[in-house]
């Protein structure tokens, strides 16, 4: 039996099931396209031909794309039912707090554990093992992952007992970086009218007002036009702000800015920018 498995090798499951690896786990892996698992594999993964074949493992991280993806692979699929007495799942993805809910209730009706677990960090912080991870459940469950959040995270920010709460963080932390990224954006585009370099203007605000990786990472991007490769694509800025609209509505709040951001988005994706980096809605106002 191994160690732990991993369920989805995106960008980010990739570099998690890496470090897993490297840091002497034995780790199984699945994935719905075979070529990631063959290159874990290549490192020592054990590749399972069904999703569930990884859930014999006493802890399961998954790590895939959207909340129709977590439905369908594991919620909506059946393949719960095959899990080993005892196991935790932990969900790393970035999904609704609807299907979080959701998931919570139907991992326990098959008597199974259940961990929201999803990160703040882009694909470099993945591949350097300091994700940090936000992590919600029962304190026992969150324990039994801990070891392996050790290698795959800088700190683990245990948010609270519901799996829910991580998610409703989450989502509202990606919607502060679209906001960050909008307003960035129309500084740098009345610095520009104004004949002056964006460059400075971004290397100021960073080291005065404004401190932190999200203004000077994105600041860069901006102010250099590069979008290519995306780190964080559009149409996936779309999607986790939806997140967050739900998220408000479900207890009662509401967010007006966020309105602003969708039509910057779908006017971005509009315009052909779906896979380009969503610091690209700073060009709508250039």
């Amino acid at each position: 039996m191994s160690d732990i498995s991993v369920i989805g090798l995106g960008a980010m499951g990739t570099p998690i099931a890496r470090n897993l690896l490297d840091a002497g786990y034995r780790v199984t892996v699945w994935n719905r396209s075979p070529e990631p698992a063959r290159w874990l594999a290549t490192r020592g993964a054990r590749v399972a031909p069904r999703v569930e074949d990884t859930l014999q493992s006493p802890v399961v991280i998954s790590m895939l794309s959207n909340d129709e993806a977590v439905t369908e692979v594991l919620l909506d699929s059946g393949v719960l039912r095959y899990a080993a007495a005892g196991t935790v799942h932990v969900n790393m993805a970035t999904i609704s707090t609807a299907l979080a809910a959701r998931a919570a209730g139907i991992h326990a009706d098959h008597g199974l554990s259940y961990v929201a677990a999803p990160v703040f960090g882009r694909v470099p912080v993945a591949e350097a093992g300091a994700l940090n991870i936000l992590a919600a459940g029962k304190g026992a469950h969150i324990a039994a992952a801990q070891p392996f959040f050790d290698v795959i995270g800088s700190r683990t920010w245990v948010i609270g007992q519901e799996p829910a709460q991580a998610n409703a963080i989450k989502v509202m932390g990606n919607y502060l970086v679209a906001s960050a990224i909008q307003s960035l954006g129309e500084t740098i585009a009345v610095s520009e009218r104004a004949g002056i370099d964006p460059a400075p203007v971004v290397e100021l605000l960073t080291s005065t007002l404004f401190p932190g990786p999200v203004y000077s990472a994105y600041g860069d991007l901006i102010a250099e036009r590069r979008y290519r490769p995306a780190g964080f694509t559009t149409v996936l800025g779309r999607k986790d702000l939806h997140l967050a609209l739900d998220a408000a509505a479900n207890v009662g709040a509401s967010l007006p800015f966020g309105e602003v951001l969708r039509d910057v988005l779908d006017e971005a994706i509009s315009q052909g920018r779906s896979l380009d980096d969503w610091a690209c809605i700073a060009e709508l106002r250039r």
